[in-house]
């Protein structure tokens, strides 16, 4: 009897112990930094800005599969930023994302998700577009623009 008691309480020690822990680790995740969360989707706004000039330049030269693996990481970009909005970052540590991203968010989040759409589709066409310039121009930098022009400051 003297075994069981023991065991139990043993047990219960472990229990409550690994019942704080499970129970401070989503914490934790919660409170990932506004300012990190900020840094982040900065980074993968820039990256994709990045790959857009470059996406832009392999096209003209022809460099079609080259410039099809960068829109297919933009792609993968405007997903991630899908989760990078969340309530604690609408201001400071130098975000440029308008109220309106929040004030709005299932319209901005529609438009990510179409950013993304948009790349891939543009994977499957460009080969047949004869007009490259153009097709970009509409299908890649029309997204930016859409964005820029509703939920993001001046600069």
């Amino acid at each position: 009897m003297h075994n069981l008691i023991s065991y139990i309480r043993n047990n219960i020690k472990l229990n409550l112990l690994l019942f704080f822990i499970i129970g401070a680790i989503p914490a934790a995740y919660a409170e990932q930094s506004a300012e990190n969360i900020i840094k982040e989707r900065q980074a993968l706004f820039s990256k994709n800005y990045n790959a857009a000039k470059r996406v832009q330049s392999l096209s003209s030269k022809g460099k079609l599969d080259e410039a099809k693996r960068l829109m297919m990481e933009m792609s993968e970009n405007y997903k991630k930023l899908l989760t990078l909005f969340p309530e604690k970052t609408k201001e400071g540590f130098g975000t440029e994302a308008l109220p309106s991203v929040w004030e709005d968010k299932k319209s901005f989040d529609a438009l990510m998700q179409q950013s993304s759409d948009r790349m891939v589709e543009l994977t499957k066409t460009i080969d047949k577009s004869s007009d490259i310039e153009v097709t970009l121009k509409q299908n890649m930098w029309g997204s930016c623009k859409s964005c820029h022009s509703k939920y993001r400051k001046e600069h």
